[in-house]
């Protein structure tokens, strides 16, 4: 966990993701990367040299018309002393029922960001924290590369004029693994998602084209990384 928390740590002072006094929402979708994300603030607030306060939102899909059971994290915000929105939402009968999206993974995080967004607005948070790490960072890099010819990636840190909230990301240098592992050790209360696209994505294709990588070239992800932050790509 020590390890973890530094590279969470180096990621927030490396992008200048925290200032004193901010009110920052954590994005909780229930599964382990969100999860990892409200544990590490929630620690790092103890001792961060600027106060900050935090506030978990999740905005629940409601896949297949079925609520999640949520109680689990809304009884670990309560010790950690986080207040816990749950916002219900029609995103599982828009994006599957009504529109029949047949690559549903795109149009869905961006419709339940602007959720969250919303909702961060609504209760005075000024930032908002999404659980992206640094596996997903290379698979968007590749993803963008391969399916729409372009070199892109999202942001460390961004600002939303329109909505007056910063985006930041910071588990952007922690690994997927990393995190898994860490989550088993807390026995943190992950909830499996609903979504019928679970496993099916363009997502879990890169992931596997990586992996494959991985066997001839080990630091693969690390060098990606680093050649994003060299070029100065997308803020990194």
């Amino acid at each position: 966990m020590e390890k973890l928390a530094g590279k969470v740590r180096a990621a927030v002072d490396k992008y200048h993701m925290i200032e004193a006094d901010d009110v920052i929402g954590v994005g909780v979708s229930g599964g382990k990367d969100s999860l990892f994300l409200l544990c590490a603030l929630a620690s790092l607030r103890r001792y961060y040299p600027k106060p900050f306060s935090l506030l978990a939102i999740t905005a629940d899909p409601c896949f297949s018309g079925k609520e999640m059971e949520l109680e689990p994290i809304a009884d670990l915000c309560q010790e950690w002393e986080v207040p816990y929105i749950i916002e219900k939402t029609n995103l599982g009968r828009i994006i599957f029922e009504d529109r029949k999206e047949p690559n549903p993974c795109s149009l869905c995080a961006r419709m339940r960001r602007g959720i969250l967004h919303n909702i961060c607005v609504r209760e005075g948070a000024n930032k908002l924290a999404l659980g992206h790490h640094q596996d997903d960072a290379v698979q968007t890099l590749l993803m963008n590369l391969f399916y729409g010819g372009k070199l892109g990636c999202f942001s460390p840190k961004s600002y939303l004029s329109r909505k007056n909230i910063t985006l930041v990301r910071p588990l952007v240098f922690c690994e997927e693994r990393e995190i898994k592992n860490a989550c088993a050790r807390m026995s943190l209360p992950v909830v499996k998602s609903g979504c019928p696209a679970d496993g099916f994505t363009a997502r879990k294709d890169t992931e596997g084209l990586i992996a494959s990588l991985e066997a001839q070239f080990p630091d693969v992800k690390a060098k990606l990384l680093g050649a994003m932050q060299r070029a100065g790509l997308d803020g990194w």
